[in-house]
């Protein structure tokens, strides 16, 4: 099958594939839209089942980078990059390095940056074979502290600054008290949980790696639950920060949460889910929105004159955006989901 006629294929103008058996490297490049600027995305590392499943995934992330890096204000457009394979196992420096030449052999069309199983080490790899690798050379930092070049930090503050304004758009209530049930206790998902721990929310953990539950359990007072067990839980907020899809028809009818806020890419398997979150009266904050603080800290990295207020400020807009999207779409009676794609559609469709 042709990737043009792909179910996933939105008029992406590039999809690249590149593999280096030497180094072991089976890597997919999608570059959706650059009309406000290159695309910026970030590199998954992640054990697909198939080369289709990653083209896939490829195709649906570089996607939401568009409508994010839209929806944030920012002069970039969104593409995405997928390895295909198990980044505890199968790891090298010499499969980074074959990345960043793959990366340079689009001549910086397409900027990659962190994303689940890549670290800044790798994107320092990457950076010995290319300039177009994000995320390496950090200046500033939300919390005024010594920045790594990690987004991971700013992304869990943005998603937790907008978890809080769902909460109180949707429960007219503060933090305090709060149960929030996190799917996923990774880079992000740990920090998110720090960050509503100190607000007084009451916290429910879960991943398919037992070693962030652990840690959230003995530092936070989180409460562990089994994977197939988060997404049913009966709490206030679900917050999913693991893959994409999370949210589908088969999970859907499980649900108990008033809201959705969480920071995973993609996580309606379908748009029609959206409607009928609206149905339910489930609350959902559109994911390239919430999740938005990571590319908003690479893009201040970026800029010659910046400073760690103003990049905080930024990404404390993401509340404000969020607040927008509610009040219309509770106006139109429409799904938020299709309100924040309105809105993305008609800043980058205005160029180019």
């Amino acid at each position: 099958m042709s990737v043009f006629d792909h179910i996933e294929f939105d008029n992406h103008e590039h999809v690249a594939f590149y593999h280096d058996k030497e180094a072991g490297l089976s890597a997919i490049i999608a570059i959706h839209n650059t009309n406000l600027g290159p695309a910026l995305g970030g590199c998954r590392m992640w054990p697909y089942v198939s080369s289709a499943e990653a083209l896939t995934d490829v195709l649906r992330l570089s996607k939401g980078m568009t409508y994010k890096a839209a929806m944030a204000n920012i002069a970039l457009g969104g593409g995405k990059s997928v390895i295909i394979g198990d980044p505890r196992k199968q790891k090298t420096p010499a499969m980074m390095e074959a990345m960043g030449k793959f990366v340079d052999s689009l001549g910086g069309k397409y900027f990659t940056a962190e994303d689940s199983g890549i670290s800044v080490t790798d994107l320092q790899t990457m950076a010995t074979q290319s300039d177009y690798i994000a995320g390496v050379n950090a200046q500033y930092h939300y919390a005024d502290e010594q920045p790594d070049g990690n987004p991971a930090p700013s992304t869990a503050y943005g998603v937790f600054v907008g978890l809080r304004a769902s909460v109180e758009h949707g429960l007219n209530r503060s933090l305090e008290g709060v149960s929030v049930a996190i799917q996923g206790m990774g880079h992000v998902g740990y920090r998110l949980a720090s960050h509503l721990h100190a607000a007084g929310a009451k916290l429910y953990v879960a991943d398919i790696f037992p070693e962030g539950v652990e840690k959230a359990v003995a530092e936070l007072g989180a409460t562990a639950v089994a994977p197939e067990e988060v997404l049913g839980l009966d709490v206030d907020v679900l917050a999913p920060c693991a893959l994409g899809a999370a949210i589908n028809d088969q999970t859907l009818p499980m649900i108990k949460a008033k809201i959705i806020a969480g920071a995973a890419n993609n996580q309606l398997a379908r748009e029609e889910i959206g409607d009928m979150l609206v149905e339910r009266g489930i609350l959902y904050a559109p994911d390239y929105v919430i999740n938005a603080g990571g590319v908003i800290d690479i893009f201040h990295q970026r800029m010659d004159k910046s400073s760690n207020a103003a990049l905080r400020k930024h990404i404390e807009d993401i509340g404000t955006t969020l607040k927008e999207i509610y009040i219309r779409a509770d106006a139109q009676k429409a799904a938020t989901n299709r309100v924040a794609n309105i809105i993305a559609e008609e800043r980058f469709s205005l160029k180019g």
